[in-house]
């Protein structure tokens, strides 16, 4: 068992402070096997917290349209995360002639959405015996890097599949993602504190297939439903420039291309070398495939302009304390954190095409 840095019945046990490749205990001192390890482990832990965080974006469509578009936001506390959002005009807007009175009463037309911070963490240990095993400094810097690529690859596949997650993963602690924000029961639930069954400023738009055409889809009404989805989510500029299919949809998109030769290489996601191609002005991405994440015969457009992804400042896929040690087993460990939510301001411009 690998005691964390948590109180523990009120105390906080088993962890303390690396003085020269020793680890001071309140049951004693214990020695490192290689006292080398504290100080590699922890500046390579520091140098490649970064990548990290750039891999999760370079994973993820969504998120690297986010960052292109300056919607990767951090927030630096609070218990809860706000996000604020115009949700009517103001009243007091009016035409008027001469001298007459015009309306200056207040007006409510700024509320915030509230969303709850989700945590992420990854391991990366090392017992006793791996470092005597590995202990010249070049051994020692291959075994952290394999280590290392291990844990990144896994909190990056948490984050990035939390994305499209509906937040109930894990008990709840899982990120609020696509599944809870644009949803094809787009008249019901919560999010962010919003009622959609009160507020239909927060309803996403949604096209069916089976209801609004009597039909499955195929290559042959596929563009019928990204035509109706385009044209429900545009506000004048304000239009769709992401959207993300499954397999499915992607292989109708295709074929309907195939059909007229319609054909487009300036894809801004193909660029980054996503699998994409156009529609409008918005890159179609897949995002199926060999662990892919979006629901099988679905499909998202996405507004980037109105969702945020917004780590905290100080946990942003960062180390979390110092090297941990057990105080019953040889082994040390140390952890990358992440700690955020993803956020939206405007889901009436988000849609989802389902079957």
């Amino acid at each position: 068992v690998i005691i964390s840095g948590a109180n523990v019945g009120g105390a906080q046990t088993g962890i303390s402070g690396i003085v020269a490749g020793t680890q001071t205990q309140t049951s004693g001192t214990v020695s490192f096997a290689n006292s080398n390890y504290s100080d590699i482990l922890a500046t390579t832990i520091e140098s490649r917290s970064g990548v990290v965080a750039d891999n999760v974006r370079k994973n993820n469509a969504l998120l690297t349209r986010l960052k292109e578009k300056g919607r990767e936001k951090t927030f630096s506390g609070g218990s809860l995360i706000l996000q604020e959002l115009s949700f009517q005009a103001n009243g007091t807007a009016m035409y008027y002639s001469g001298a007459e009175t015009l309306d200056i009463s207040p007006a409510d037309v700024i509320s915030a959405a509230q969303f709850p911070i989700k945590q992420a963490a990854v391991a990366v240990t090392l017992n006793g015996l791996e470092m005597l095993q590995n202990s010249s400094e070049e051994q020692i810097i291959d075994l952290m890097d394999a280590r290392l690529d291990v844990a990144e690859a896994s909190i990056e596949n948490l984050i990035t599949t939390g994305i499209y997650s509906d937040g109930t993963g894990t008990n709840g602690k899982q990120i609020t993602g696509l599944q809870a924000m644009v949803t094809s029961s787009n008249t019901t639930g919560v999010v962010g504190g919003i009622d959609r069954a009160t507020w239909t400023f927060w309803r996403n738009q949604k096209f069916s297939f089976a209801s609004s055409l009597g039909a499955s889809a195929s290559a042959s009404n596929i563009q019928t439903g990204f035509n109706t989805l385009y044209a429900a989510t545009s506000r004048g500029s304000d239009v769709t420039d992401l959207i993300l299919v499954d397999n499915a949809f992607w292989g109708f998109y295709m074929a309907s291309l195939q059909n007229i030769q319609r054909f487009t290489s300036d894809s801004g996601m193909a660029k980054l070398g996503f699998v994409a191609t156009k529609y409008m002005n918005a890159d179609v991405v897949l995002d199926g495939g060999i662990g892919g994440n979006v629901p099988s015969h679905t499909a998202y457009f996405l507004n980037s302009k109105y969702v945020f992804f917004r780590p905290h400042a100080n946990r942003n896929f960062v180390p979390i304390g110092d090297e941990r040690m057990s105080t019953n087993q040889d082994a040390i460990v140390r952890l990358i954190g992440w700690a955020g939510n993803m956020t939206a301001s405007g889901l009436q411009f988000q849609g989802i095409l389902v079957e």
